[in-house]
């Protein structure tokens, strides 16, 4: 497909917005230091960070509702620059966190309205790549972004890494300005109209579907280094490498996903869902062998990222009515699922399960998905063969 330079625009803010949301968790030791608090209190700007895109996003939708569609995506920029450049100069933990806050409050709403006008940028029968080419940059951000303001963060400070994603915000919001097409304000409806569209039954299975993709994703990837530390043998460049061939995983995911999702979008979804969990499976039998580990690790990834892209797709041509709201909802349900994946994985391993048995719980959750996803097709499929009235 040709890419329009405002697809690349919305890349850009996503890998900014994907460094500053990641990139915290390689620096929680120089944060601890300098603001004189513990790691697990540091850590405390990880959860608040989720939290606010959970709860918050779908407030600024609302109040970004009646906007249009580029004023309201340079607004959220602006809101993010703001966000960050307060994290840079916060001279305690309350107002990291409070800045912190802020910045998630852009997260979850720009990824929101940014897929809805990523697919819009290009044909129907493209809105599935287009959709994945925008969160590429959040992938890209996860390979490149981390570890580079991590590193910089150490060697400089970690004010300097958000300096620079001050700058990277600046660079997207410029991009923006330039490239997003202006479009007419949206056809006025009341909130509570566009809330019901949350309600109907297809749009519902297809966020608790995304939650339950993004679950099963971080039930292993939040404890992946010490699995492949303690369980696999690798050593910590190893684990290292392992990582970085994981972000090409993600990135490859990314874009046979959205190409999935334009030929057959639950079909597509249901396969990959089968596929995971034959992988999760498999990884959890090769987990001890360094190189089935490491091409299991890979399909993993791949896989697991491949499911993004159509099921945010799915959202918004079933929401239609409401996009920008359910769009951003469903960034929530990701994150949700984020939290909910992290919290079952690491009480399990509190009960006495080990590393090597979290693809299990993964496989769980994929299957859940899987089976939403086959009622989601039915009964899409049913509604198509009803008579017209």
């Amino acid at each position: 497909m040709s890419l329009p330079p405002a697809l690349l625009a919305l890349a850009v803010a996503s890998f900014g917005i994907g460094t500053s949301e990641f990139v915290i968790m390689g620096l929680l030791p120089e944060v601890s230091v300098d603001l004189g608090v513990s790691i697990p209190s540091a850590g405390m700007l990880i959860t608040g960070y989720a939290l606010g895109v959970t709860f918050g996003a779908p407030i600024l939708a609302a109040a970004t509702a009646r906007l249009p569609r580029h004023s309201a995506l340079m607004g959220l920029m602006a809101l993010f620059v703001i966000g960050n450049l307060l994290c840079a100069v916060a001279p305690s933990q309350a107002t990291l966190m409070a800045a912190r806050m802020i910045t998630a409050l852009s997260h979850g709403a720009f990824f929101g309205l940014g897929a809805v006008a990523a697919s819009q940028l290009v044909p129907p029968h493209q809105r599935g790549q287009a959709i994945s080419l925008m969160f590429a940059g959040l992938t890209l951000a996860n390979v490149l972004g981390v570890p580079v303001g991590t590193a910089l963060g150490q060697a400089l400070g970690w004010r300097c890494t958000f300096w620079v994603v001050v700058a990277i915000g600046a660079v997207a919001a410029v991009t923006l300005l330039r490239w997003l097409p202006m479009t007419p304000m949206p056809r006025p409806r009341s909130l509570l109209s566009e809330a019901r569209v949350l309600g109907q039954p297809q749009v519902l299975l297809a966020m608790v579907m995304s939650a339950l993709a993004s679950a099963s994703m971080f039930s292993v990837f939040t404890y992946l280094s010490p699995l492949l530390r303690d369980e696999t043998g690798f050593s910590p460049r190893e684990v290292a490498f392992m990582l970085l061939l994981l972000g090409g995983g993600l990135t490859i995911g990314h874009l046979l996903g959205g190409r999935l999702g334009d030929w057959r979008l639950m079909p597509s979804v249901i396969g990959l869902c089968g596929a995971l969990i034959l992988v999760l499976a498999a990884l959890a039998f090769t987990v001890h062998d360094p190189l089935l580990a490491t091409g299991g690790v890979f399909l993993w990834g791949m896989l697991a990222f491949a499911l993004a892209s159509p099921l945010q797709l799915r959202v918004v041509t079933q929401a239609a009515e409401a996009p920008h709201l359910a769009s951003t909802v469903n960034q929530g349900a990701f994150n949700l699922g984020n939290a909910a994946g992290a919290w079952i994985s690491g009480t399990a391993l509190n009960l006495g399960v080990s590393l090597a048995d979290l693809p299990w719980i993964a496989a769980v959750l994929t299957a859940s998905a899987m089976v939403l996803a086959i009622l989601s097709h039915a009964l899409g499929e049913q509604g198509s063969r009803q008579p017209a009235v």
